[in-house]
């Protein structure tokens, strides 16, 4: 499984941003999509999840300001996220096969990440 992210960059306070998750996976519709971000001196945290029955779930500090889709002819997964805070500012992860463990997201295969900075 590989995935690949893009669509990171530098956004002042209130602006708007695609991330986008290109996999290369046999059977992609059957897997549990999600995006993770990890800001700096922080632990990686989980922000959304796309399961592979369509359930589309948000941590709380990004409901109503993200959405997750994506794109099963393209194999693409999506991110856009609206109303930028600073505190948005993280490397944000693409993941695949995500599932619930000890009361938190947890994924087998991780992209790279891509840098989102929000200034003020």
């Amino acid at each position: 499984v590989q995935l690949e992210e893009s669509g990171g960059g530098e956004v002042q306070a209130g602006g708007s941003l695609r991330l986008s998750c290109a996999a290369s996976v046999d059977s992609y519709r059957s897997y549990c999509m999600a995006w993770f971000r990890q800001a700096p001196g922080k632990e990686r945290e989980w922000v959304s999840t796309l399961s592979d029955a369509g359930t589309k779930t948000y941590t709380d500090s990004v409901k109503g300001r993200f959405t997750i889709s994506q794109d099963y002819e393209k194999r693409t997964l999506y991110l856009q996220m609206s109303r930028l805070k600073t505190e948005d500012t993280a490397v944000y992860y693409c993941a695949a096969a995500c599932y619930e463990s000890g009361g938190g997201y947890h994924s087998d295969y991780w992209g790279q990440g891509t840098q989102v900075t929000v200034s003020s």
